[in-house]
């Protein structure tokens, strides 16, 4: 199957963003459709650097384009077709005299063509580490909806059915004054024993629905905020809210219904004054706790260019999001939400502080309140910013929330509503952001509860299984792959020792943040962010595809290389650098077959600012006998050739060397 093939495969995600790539005139979709294999064929990259290959190709362009055209004028294809290749021969005329510059633009649209895939690729990677979860969700799900199903038709029986046989009882009543107690005692005792019922259901349904299915959003969605790869829409909530609150409004209808019929004609130990008034406290409990549940934080607290979600910094602009999750149209526009913080701390909010919910501002018509232009300043008390601090915790170490509060009003209801975001860490200088990212990993990782602000003045310990996931899902999100069971014992290795079993190993906040590392001057969170830094900026795609090691000890690494052929090398970070740096050592044969292993001076992100990785491992180069310069780089571990593992990276030769 051709790579366009593939493309045109994808979700409507990914396979929108090709449309995207093909919008402009610079190369035609209907050119790179209808020429898929014989383009997927040629080697565009090497033409973009040789003036002869990129000669011949563009001479069998023209020669193809002409073919594809004879065909469309003898299949009786469509007459726009054929002008518009007509039109792009003409167009790719113009590269005449600089056909490379044509391959050069080719080449760009396959390796683009290539990201959209890798990015499709890694979703489903993604999706798939969650099959048995999501399994487990979605039989979950399946049970609400069945409950809801029943219920809804329940509901709609009995208001309808019951309201018309109650008129008819009491058309019955007027005539048949003897029998009336009887045939009506008899109708209500079985329809209130129906409502019963149908709240019985409810409750189930309430407690299923915010026990565990909103229970569980929430930790996913904690879960997001520090990379883990969760589903946290809101549209099977949304769903089910909507349609559980909408049938108890129903019954909250007919039992004011029941009110009205029985105020007519009521008689001596009738049901209905003694069993109405348990019935409608219960239905009004029931949407009182469904709407009050149903206001949550969508999107948590962000600012545009800041680390992560969470981390918040006084005088820069932040964005948040509400949502309503009982969707009704009669309430757009008409539900002011106002958002505040805490305490803590003083702090002056600044901007735009009551918005109404606006069903126009969400994707799929949803209650949304989108705050996108908040600030914090800053109140400055006493000798400075701090509040009450009994242990003395730094500003990084402060939690605080962005709460929301509106007014729910709605056929006779009056409910007041409010939430909060998760705890977020103010700062006031760019440099408080690594240590700031550092607290709200600890907390999201290891506290349910989003109403703990002084989780910090007891922090409990991570076990080592919550610690690794926490870490992979850093790499993953930094580069697209999280950490493998080899890297991740490496690193236990390291905080622990050897052992037989890591799950009971603990590490404690203190030992993450705030103690150094052996031997160095820093502490394990600020080694391990300078290598996740250095992964975003530089090794992205290096560490996407696997090529880079990473964590591994120097002694395995000799153990590893010493099996290999001569030239064998691999990629792993730096244990000494602070800010984190990458190095690569090799192994090589004496005459005597004698193994050893050679290491170079790790790269840091200065030296990988001016000059690719890829590049430096293509230019290498060290010294042998008689001055001959050597690149002593021939396989990438286990055993794939340096070009094949590198080739796509590299950039344009210079010529230069990179000697040591």
């Amino acid at each position: 199957m051709t790579q366009w093939e593939r493309l045109q495969q994808l979700d409507t995600v990914y396979s929108q963003r090709a449309f995207d790539l093909y919008n402009g005139d610079e190369f035609p979709m209907e050119v790179r459709h209808y020429l898929a294999h014989w383009i997927e064929g040629q080697d565009w990259e090497r033409a973009s650097r040789d003036s002869s290959q990129a000669a011949f190709l563009f001479q069998v362009l023209l020669e193809n384009l002409d073919n594809q055209f004879s065909r469309f004028v003898q299949e009786k294809e469509s007459f726009l077709l054929q002008r518009n290749f007509r039109r792009y021969k003409q167009n790719f005329q113009e590269y005449q005299e600089e056909p490379y510059t044509l391959a050069t633009i080719i080449h760009w649209f396959l390796v683009k063509e290539k990201g959209i895939l890798n990015d499709a690729e890694l979703a489903q990677q993604v999706q798939t580490l969650q099959i048995q979860p999501a399994a487990m969700e979605l039989e979950s799900q399946r049970q609400v909806e069945k409950r809801l199903k029943d219920l809804k038709a329940k509901v709609e029986v009995c208001c309808t059915l019951n309201t018309l046989s109650l008129v008819s009882l009491y058309m019955v009543v007027l005539h048949r004054r003897r029998e009336e107690k009887a045939i009506r005692r008899a109708s209500e005792d079985n329809f209130l024993s129906d409502i019963s019922a149908m709240l019985d259901a409810a409750d189930v349904l309430h407690s299923a629905l915010i026990n565990e299915e909103l229970v569980e959003w929430k930790r996913r969605q904690q879960k997001s905020c520090i990379g883990a790869p969760d589903d946290t829409s809101l549209e099977h909530l949304e769903k089910w809210f909507t349609q559980i609150i909408e049938c108890m409004f129903q019954l909250q209808k007919f039992l004011q219904k029941l009110d009205e019929l029985v105020g007519k004609m009521t008689y001596e130990n009738d049901p209905i004054p003694v069993r109405k008034p348990p019935l409608k406290i219960r239905v009004d409990t029931l949407l009182t706790h469904l709407i009050k549940s149903s206001f949550v934080v969508e999107t948590q607290p962000s600012m545009p260019q800041g680390r992560g979600l969470l981390v918040l910094r006084t005088n820069v602009q932040f964005s948040v999001k509400v949502r309503l999750l009982y969707k009704v149209p009669e309430l757009n526009h008409v539900m002011k939400v106002t958002v505040s913080i805490d305490k803590f701390r003083k702090f002056n909010v600044l901007g735009t502080l009551s918005k109404a919910l606006n069903m126009a501002e969400s994707m799929n018509g949803g209650m949304v309140a989108d705050f996108r232009h908040l600030t914090l300043k800053d109140q400055k008390v006493g000798g400075g910013g701090k509040g009450i601090n009994d242990l003395s915790l730094s500003v990084t170490e402060e939690l605080h929330r962005i709460n929301f509060q509106t007014q729910f009003d709605y056929q006779g209801l009056s409910v007041p509503l409010e939430t909060s975001s998760l705890p977020v860490v103010v700062i006031s200088n760019s440099s408080q952001q690594q240590s700031a990212w550092a607290s709200v990993l600890w907390f999201n990782m290891l506290c349910p509860d989003p109403k703990n602000i002084k989780f910090f003045e007891t922090s409990p310990a991570a076990t080592w299984p919550q610690f690794g996931e926490m870490l992979s899902w850093q790499f993953l999100s930094c580069g697209k792959r999280g950490l493998d069971n080899d890297q991740l014992e490496t690193l236990a290795i390291k905080l622990f020792g050897k052992q037989q079993s890591y799950d009971n190993c603990k590490i404690s906040w203190t030992k993450f943040s705030k103690e150094n590392l052996p031997d160095t001057n820093f502490t394990l969170w600020v080694w391990l962010d300078g290598i996740l830094n250095l992964v975003k900026l530089y090794l992205s795609d290096l560490w996407s595809d696997g090529s880079i090691m990473g964590f591994i000890s120097k002694g395995k690494e000799r153990l590893l290389l010493k099996k290999k052929q001569n030239g064998t090398f691999l990629l792993r970070f730096s244990e000494s650098i602070k800010d984190g740096g990458i190095t690569f050592s090799w192994v090589q044969y004496a005459n005597d077959a004698t193994p050893s292993v050679q290491t170079v001076k790790p790269f840091t992100s200065t030296d990988l600012k001016q000059i690719a990785l890829p590049d430096i491992l293509c230019n290498f180069r060290i010294m042998v006998a008689e001055n001959i310069p050597v690149n002593p780089l021939c396989y990438l571990y286990p055993n794939t050739p340096k070009d094949q593992a590198f080739g796509k990276y590299y950039s344009e030769k210079t010529g230069g060397e990179l000697f040591v």
